[in-house]
C-alpha cells in the first residue's frame, strides 16, 4: 500500500485577489445606484418645477383680477408695488420665487405665442432650451 503525503491544506480566509473582486463589485454597484437616484431625483424636480410654475401663473391671474393690471415682475407677488391699488396679497411666497433646480422663475410679458404673461423656469441646467430635465417649462 502506498502513502501518499497529506497536502498542505490551504489557509482559511480570502486571498487579496478575491478581495478585490468584491470591491470592485461594491464600486459599480455603487455608482450605478447613485446615478440612478440622482436621475430619479432631477425627473421629480422636473415635474415639480411644472407643477410650481402653473400655481405661480395662477397666481399673476388673481393679481391681475385684484389690480386690474398684470404684476410688472413676480417680486410684486410677495411685496406690493407702488401704485397697486386693489392689491390683496401677499400672492406668494419669496422662497416659491425659485424653482427647485434653484434657478429664478421668470415672468415674460407678453408671454409667448400670443399669451398675456409667460411663467418659465429653465429646468435642471437653469439655461434656456435643453431636453429633458434640462428643458424650459412655461406656463400658461
Amino acid at each position: 500500500m502506498r502513502h501518499t503525503p497529506p497536502r498542505p491544506s490551504r489557509p482559511a480566509g480570502f486571498s487579496l485577489v478575491e478581495i478585490m473582486i468584491v470591491i470592485v463589485l461594491i464600486a459599480v454597484i455603487g455608482a450605478f445606484a447613485i446615478n440612478r437616484i440622482g436621475n430619479s431625483r432631477d425627473r421629480a424636480n422636473f415635474r415639480l418645477a411644472k407643477s410650481q410654475i402653473e400655481s405661480i401663473a395662477a397666481k399673476v391671474d388673481q393679481y391681475e383680477m385684484d389690480v386690474r393690471d398684470l404684476p410688472p415682475d413676480l417680486e410684486a407677488l410677495v411685496t406690493a408695488p407702488a401704485g397697486a391699488s386693489g392689491w390683496l396679497g401677499p400672492y406668494a411666497r419669496a422662497e416659491e420665487l425659485r424653482d427647485p433646480f434653484g434657478g429664478t422663475i421668470e415672468l415674460r410679458i407678453p408671454g409667448d405665442d400670443g399669451q398675456r404673461f409667460t411663467v418659465i423656469s429653465y429646468g435642471a441646467d437653469r439655461r434656456p432650451g435643453g431636453e429633458s430635465v434640462d428643458a424650459d417649462q412655461t406656463a400658461p
